[in-house]
């Protein structure tokens, strides 16, 4: 595993967004990275993860890069690629990002399956006293029973020093869900004052959900090329 970072900023709060159930957490930190003032500032490299390059716009997309805004003193980890078997890792180089910025606390987004739902609620779960109230206010509901998994698990089970909370989303779908990513984005807004104007939300946030699904489709049918050029090498 290498982590490596152009911009070392201290005391950071930071968010963290990998795909999951309805890709709520990708969708969430992409909508961020372009809507704050953010900058590149590295990328997490593990030796597992697929050799695959995508490309958007001319622009190569980092399966998992790091991004940053001075304002609010916000780092964004942003995965792109499933972490299937790598969980541990990322959640290892997560708690390193952490110690190596003096990080204030991690903030997982994620999706929750809620199959036959009219209504999207937000639900949280967090060590932080003054986010718990925070949360509280802004009409979230504390999660009492629930199964986490993924980057999400391997943090929570990691149980370190460091302040932890997560945003969850219900959503009916394991396709994108932008309309729950929009609700995860509104709620960070009202409780860190991000300013971002959130009436043009679905329709980007719609936008993001169609560009993620070409990035993901495009990831998943390489990983497929790749696994069968290994099948047919050992064949």
């Amino acid at each position: 595993m290498m982590i490596k970072l152009d911009k070392k900023p201290k005391g950071v709060t930071i968010i963290e967004g990998f795909p999951g159930f309805g890709l709520v957490g990708t969708i969430a930190t992409e909508f961020l990275i372009d809507h704050l003032k953010t900058e590149f500032i590295g990328n997490i490299w593990l030796e597992d993860l697929p050799p695959i390059a995508t490309i958007h716009q001319s622009k190569i997309i980092e399966p998992l890069g790091i991004h940053y805004n001075k304002k609010y003193n916000i780092v964004l980890i942003h995965g792109i690629t499933a972490a299937k078997r790598m969980e541990w890792k990322i959640a290892e180089a997560i708690s390193k990002i952490a110690k190596m910025l003096n990080a204030k606390m991690v903030i997982s987004l994620e999706g929750i399956g809620a199959p036959g739902m009219k209504t999207s609620n937000l639900y949280y779960y967090s060590t932080d006293p003054k986010l718990k109230k925070a949360m509280n206010k802004n009409g979230l509901k504390l999660l009492k029973e629930g199964i986490i998994v993924g980057v999400t698990g391997a943090l929570l089970l990691k149980r370190t020093k460091l302040p932890m909370s997560c945003i969850f989303a219900e959503t009916a779908s394991n396709l994108p869900d932008s309309r729950a990513a929009a609700k995860v984005i509104t709620a960070l807004d009202k409780i860190f004052g991000f300013k971002i104007d959130t009436k043009p939300l679905m329709k980007q946030a719609k936008q993001f959900e169609e560009k993620l699904k070409t990035l993901l489709k495009g990831a998943q049918a390489a990983q497929k090329q790749v696994d069968k050029k290994q099948l047919d090498y050992f064949g």
